[in-house]
């Protein structure tokens, strides 16, 4: 082989120790230099390894913004070693989203969450295929069985009773300041928890405290980890990979909870009549009529996508909602209003919706200028 090397490059005494690294730094260059065909231009600051990254600097919407008006609405920034298409405005949005959903239907990969998710054994992380289709309609028709839906059946009595139980643990402060985040926490979560395995959690139950506390921990460390998505490779660096581990630490815990509710429930599982979310998925790992190949492990991963994407997003529009009214006075004077000349002392109940506008139009403003994920 070094005699093959020293005859191509008779010049330069090559030995081959450095053509293999001639080879190897040539191949890395391709890599990192390759810009995909078809895509919409580059804006200026991209650099090598880390492509836009510095570029967006600490206020990424605003360079984007600006970038929009330079280069269009339509433009390519490159992630790190992914290009991501940026789309602006409604056409554009339109024509990917609506008119051709199929071929922008799959997510990224984003090493964090698909690991966190079993890398697509769930319905969030999973990739756009005959099976994620059948699992997402499966799960959506099992969940309208369960009251996830308007009208007769619906599972509204459920959250305006547990509404009042958080207004009775607000009571117990008798006017005194104290932090909710736990309490609204708590008051998502056991609709969550009474769909997903038919039980509801004390306010001050500690076993659950742990389980929020788990919950909490991963959310955030995937927002402060987000650089391993981008360079996959640094979960095996020290320090660096801290986010990835305490995910996986966190992540151990809530999925150890859900396992032993599998458990419980395959051993007191009533076909006839099924009480809950797990005991459905577990009606159809037995007769796979409408799921091919639905497994426990895939029941623990999509039961765990009902807890966090609806915990999280649930809990922080009411949070970001509250702060948002003791910021603005005169905001929350006018919801009050509203919620007294058409509710009266009793509780919301969906019947109100279209006689409380302004209270409507609050919640849509919080979810449009906070962002309810941290992913």
């Amino acid at each position: 082989m070094a005699g093959a090397v020293q005859w191509v490059f008779p010049f330069s005494g090559l030995t081959l120790q450095t053509f293999i690294v001639f080879c190897a730094t040539f191949l890395l260059a391709c890599v990192v230099f390759k810009r995909s065909r078809n895509l919409p231009p580059y804006p200026a600051g991209r650099v090598p390894i880390l492509g836009h990254l510095l570029a967006l600097g600490r206020e990424p919407p605003l360079k984007l913004t600006a970038w929009r008006r330079q280069y269009g609405d339509v433009f390519t920034v490159r992630m790190g070693m992914e290009d991501v298409v940026v789309l602006n405005g409604y056409t554009a949005v339109k024509d990917a989203l609506v008119d051709r959903s199929e071929l922008f239907a799959s997510k990224a990969p984003m090493y964090q969450v698909d690991v966190m998710l079993g890398f697509g054994k769930d319905i969030f992380s999973a990739r756009w295929s005959p099976e994620f289709r059948q699992r997402k309609r499966f799960a959506s028709a099992a969940l309208k069985n369960l009251g996830m839906k308007v009208g007769r059946g619906s599972i509204e009595d459920s959250i305006r009773e547990e509404a009042n139980c958080l207004r009775s643990r607000i009571a117990e402060n008798d006017g005194q300041p104290f932090d909710i985040a736990h309490d609204v926490m708590v008051a998502v979560a056991n609709i969550i928890c009474f769909m997903a395995f038919g039980k509801r959690y004390d306010y001050k139950d500690e076993s659950f405290r742990e389980l929020s506390q788990a919950i909490n921990t991963v959310s955030s460390e995937l927002a402060t980890g987000q650089i391993i998505s981008f360079f996959p490779w640094l979960r095996f660096v020290p320090v660096v990979n801290r986010s990835i581990v305490n995910v996986l630490k966190e992540n151990s815990k809530v999925q150890k909870v859900l396992r032993e509710e599998i458990s419980r429930h395959r051993e007191h599982l009533d076909r006839e009549n099924p009480r809950d979310f797990i005991d459905f998925c577990l009606l159809e790992v037995d007769q796979q009529d409408k799921v091919d190949g639905l497994t426990e492990e895939n029941v623990m991963y999509i039961t765990k996508d009902l807890f966090f994407a609806g915990i999280e997003t649930t809990t922080n529009t009411l949070l970001w909602s509250l702060l948002y009214m003791i910021l603005n006075p005169d905001v929350q004077n006018k919801v009050q209003q509203e919620l007294d000349a058409v509710v009266g002392a009793s509780l919301p109940a969906l019947s109100h919706r279209p006689q409380l506008p302004y209270v409507n139009a609050c919640l849509m403003e919080t979810m449009r200028i906070r962002t309810l994920l941290q992913l």
